[in-house]
């Protein structure tokens, strides 16, 4: 059920983050170079002077294989003097989904020749005990800041997926609040994200309405006729941003040359394209796709670990389906998890968003006790409540 209520977007968002600053003594905003962490860092900065808690500290965790439009952005931004700038160039690994043979890139690992040149404002020594890319958020915190409340704050939105809506609607992150996600809350160390109930035109009507300076890839892709909901601004390897090598040659040829020589099979991908992670057509030599599955599992994952992993993966992941069909789109994504490498799964959670009605004891539909908020747009003035 939703309920409206008189406030915007904009407004909604600019109330929650002045909340967040009288809550928090530490307020970190994690920027990518994307539009929605443009969005939010230009309205923590006007609560942060507001409140008169300027320089805001800003992070932007370098994954090195970025686009060069992005990094010429990010010194803009860091160079901003309402900016405290956290710029992390410090050696963590972050996988490639391109390759079987060179699973990982070892970003800024000494020794090796990077894609670019550290910069000189940079945070270079790793102090943070992982060399996860995905524990460096909870690990920042965690090191930074010990024994005081700190809160980082984010781009996410609830319509970018169905697993997204769910999480940031359905359960209490902080006093009351869905929007977010507990990192360690004995600490008192979370990630809110004030634009969860967002859309994409929402986040493109403030930056032109407010004149916020933005990352100019967005218009070169625009230009190139990529899809609003594959414009990604992030790491260009990962199994979730592969696409954009099918199209980087072409719009920065010269960070193309370069991971092409960083990082063993860009090349390969970029030319094979979707063929390569999606095949649409079983290969006639095999009588189903679980079949092409194990036959790929077994001739392309070549470290014994993750081949035990994946399979593993496979059974518990069909275990909540018995329909025909559905374990048929089941398998073909499986196909398409060996052929990125994909050991953790991620892939997999797509899967079940787009399945969720066909899952075995999926459960009944519940509404949040909390009561999850979801505008619908800047214009009209309404807000929903889930």
């Amino acid at each position: 059920m939703k309920l409206f209520l008189p406030l915007n977007v904009y407004e909604a968002a600019l109330e929650r983050i002045r909340w967040v600053f009288d809550e928090f003594p530490n307020v970190t905003v994690d920027f990518s170079g994307g539009k929605d962490s443009t969005v939010v860092l230009n309205l923590a900065l006007q609560v942060a002077e507001e409140k008169g808690r300027l320089p805001l500290k800003v992070c932007f965790l370098d994954q090195e294989a970025e686009w060069q439009s992005v990094i010429d952005y990010i010194r803009v931004i860091m160079n901003d003097p309402r900016v405290d700038p956290m710029w992390l160039q410090l050696p963590f690994k972050i996988f490639n989904a391109t390759s079987s043979t060179d699973p990982w890139l070892m970003c800024w690992a000494p020794g090796e020749e990077w894609m670019r040149d550290k910069e000189p404002n940079a945070i270079t020594v790793n102090t943070y005990g992982t060399d996860r890319f995905k524990d460096m958020f909870d690990a920042i915190p965690r090191t930074d800041y010990p024994n005081e409340k700190a809160v980082r704050l984010a781009g996410v939105r609830a319509s970018e997926s169905p697993a997204r809506m769910k999480g940031l609607t359905s359960y209490e992150t902080y006093k009351g609040a869905t929007w977010g996600r507990k990192q360690d809350e004995k600490r008192g160390h979370y990630t809110l994200y004030p634009l969860y109930d967002w859309t994409d035109t929402d986040i493109w009507k403030a930056i032109h309405v407010n004149k916020w300076r933005y990352c100019p890839i967005y218009d070169a892709m625009f230009q190139h006729g990529v899809p609003f909901n594959q414009m990604r601004v992030s790491n260009l390897h990962h199994e979730t941003a592969v696409t954009v090598l099918y199209y980087l040659q072409e719009i920065e040829a010269d960070t193309w040359n370069k991971l092409v020589f960083r990082l063993s099979g860009i090349n390969t991908a970029g030319k094979m394209k979707a063929d390569m992670f999606v095949p649409k057509v079983l290969p006639s030599m095999f009588k189903d796709w679980a079949e092409y599955r194990d036959h790929l599992l077994d001739k392309l994952v070549t470290d014994p670990a993750i081949q035990t992993k994946m399979a593993a993966n496979f059974v518990k992941q069909a275990k909540d389906w018995d329909d025909e069909k559905v374990l048929r789109d089941l398998h073909r994504n499986q196909v398409s998890q060996v052929l990125t490498n994909d050991w953790e799964g991620v892939k997999f959670s797509s899967f079940v968003a787009s399945h969720a009605s066909t899952r075995i004891n999926a459960g009944s539909k519940t509404t949040s006790k909390y009561g999850g908020w979801r505008q619908t747009s800047m214009e009209d003035g309404n807000k929903e409540l889930a």
